[in-house]
């Protein structure tokens, strides 16, 4: 058992269902991820694979069909751990139209969804999608925002993703310098300016899992979460 997950309530962004987005392939993957996880000391999770117009469309048929057949696979395998779906959704075109048309949002837990930006350019029009957000009642949690390059010249567009209703969901992989020594930085900021609503371990493959479960990572995640119960919902 590896120390230092006792700060973490749960995991609530991971790409563990198998075969529907650019996370585990198959079944067999998905049970080997969790599995060690569970002995890392991490025992529950929302999968929220990805849902973006041009590339993964997944609805809540797909995830939930991909969730029934991990459940199995489960509990025929001995694998003892809690797991639930939503989506991580791209805030494109896409996404609006279902927003508009009222279509059932996959969430975390009773009106939270989870959101992501385009890693090429920031929205034009962040203002109103989340005013649209907000006025069909959703609490949007903004993904590893400390990953969107354009932000890391303006830390204040942080301070501005809470104004418009954004909470924020740091990636674990972030803080240990996994994608460059920019992103880092930028988590390091969210994280100690008190930005980070939540944290998530965005897990997609055995290298991820390597890098959450590396024994400095280990150390540098009791640094920061330690003292402080992640991912719980009010």
């Amino acid at each position: 058992m590896y120390p230092g997950f006792s700060w973490l309530a749960q995991d609530i962004h991971s790409h563990i269902l198998p075969g529907i987005d650019d996370g585990s392939p198959d079944v067999e993957t998905s049970l080997q991820l969790l599995q060690s996880l569970s002995e890392a000391g991490i025992h529950q999770f929302i999968c929220t694979p990805h849902i973006i117009g041009d590339m993964y469309r997944n609805t809540p048929e797909s995830v939930n069909n991909a969730l029934a057949t991990l459940k199995n696979a489960c509990l025929n395998s001995g694998v003892n751990v809690s797991i639930n779906a939503a989506a991580e959704y791209m805030l494109d075109d896409y996404f609006m139209d279902l927003l508009r048309k009222k279509e059932p949002l996959l969430t975390l837990t009773k009106n939270y969804i989870l959101t992501e930006l385009s890693y090429a350019a920031s929205p034009g029009n962040l203002e109103k999608i989340s005013f649209e957000l907000n006025t069909n009642n959703y609490q949007p949690l903004m993904a590893h925002p400390e990953r969107y390059h354009y932000y890391h010249k303006n830390y204040d567009a942080y301070y501005r993703l809470k104004e418009l209703g954004f909470l924020l969901q740091v990636n674990l992989l972030s803080i240990t310098g996994y994608y460059g020594k920019n992103v880092a930085k930028a988590a390091k900021y969210i994280l100690k300016n008190d930005l980070a609503d939540f944290v998530g371990t965005d897990l997609h493959h055995f290298t991820h899992l390597q890098v959450l479960t590396d024994t400095d990572s280990i150390k540098l995640f009791e640094k920061y979460f330690g003292n402080k119960m992640y991912n719980e919902f009010t």
